[in-house]
């Protein structure tokens, strides 16, 4: 599946993919996941948006990754989400990859869902602490540094 990645600072949006992202968000973690939480948080005016577009220009997998100091000192990645007629294609592996090549930082920390501990664990994260709830849902908070290759100077 060929994908239109775009990486944008919230004042760089359009509407249409603000109102995209957003609509999926709702989808996905308020109605699908029946979590009723603030989605919007005013996080997302601090944050760097990964929207994923597939061929028919329907929004196909999204992430943000909020600035160091805003959810945590280290900057942060969070709302990772495939829309449910993508999902089994890899999307989310991608839309990971795609941020941590992006992001120009040197560690990140997250508080995901307790259930996907051995996907962020695939790219690097590691455990600190958890699980502990959070609007209903267990997560668990990790951290990443990446990993150089080659010889190190």
């Amino acid at each position: 599946m060929v994908i239109d990645w775009r990486w944008r600072r919230f004042e760089e949006l359009s509407l249409a993919e603000l109102y995209d992202f957003l609509q999926l968000r709702s989808r996905v973690f308020v109605v699908e996941q029946n979590c009723i939480y603030q989605d919007l948080d005013g996080v997302d005016q601090n944050s760097f948006h990964l929207l994923g577009y597939e061929k028919t220009g329907a929004l196909a997998v999204y992430l943000r990754s909020p600035f160091a100091g805003v959810k945590f000192i280290e900057a942060s990645i969070g709302r990772v989400v495939t829309a449910p007629e993508f999902r089994g294609a890899g999307l989310g592996k991608l839309a990971m990859e795609e941020a941590l090549r992006l992001i120009l930082a040197p560690s990140l920390r997250i508080s995901a869902q307790q259930y996907l501990e051995n996907f962020y664990k695939g790219f690097g994260f590691q455990t600190l602490r958890g699980p502990y709830d959070e609007d209903g849902i267990p997560h668990i908070e990790m951290l990443w540094k990446p990993r150089f290759k080659g010889r190190n100077f």
